[in-house]
């Protein structure tokens, strides 16, 4: 049996209510937040010179340790420049060879496309 039109409206309707309800939930009563421990303005002076010299001692430690490392960097990198092969030509010299080739290939090409005759060729004057 097929259902009719207003049950199907009644079926959407109620469906939607439901949704409704679903979205707007019921807060519950919140306790209220207790703020924060918030570091104290009347803090002692001694406990900020304690804080400060353990602040700089940590800051030593880290330039120190970053020294250490950058000088542990640059060896490694005068070993790897010092083991780096040199190029075998300049990119100038790389030029010149290719422009060498070129020449050396088109005169060969020029002699074998000229074939084996030996007629005498002369310009018409």
């Amino acid at each position: 049996m097929r259902p009719s039109t207003a049950q199907c409206l009644l079926l959407s309707l109620g469906l939607a209510a439901s949704l409704a309800q679903a979205e707007d939930p019921v807060a519950p009563p919140t306790a209220p937040v207790a703020p924060q421990a918030t570091p104290s303005v009347a803090t002692s002076p001694v406990e900020l010179e304690r804080r400060l010299a353990e602040t700089e001692r940590q800051r030593d430690e880290l330039v120190s340790r970053m020294r250490q490392e950058n000088r542990q960097l640059r060896e490694q990198l005068r070993m790897a420049r010092a083991q780096q092969q040199p190029p075998l030509l300049s990119e100038e010299q790389t030029w010149y060879v290719a422009g060498a080739a070129t020449a050396l290939l088109a005169f060969v090409l020029g002699a074998l496309s000229r074939g084996r005759r030996r007629q005498r060729r002369e310009w018409i004057n």
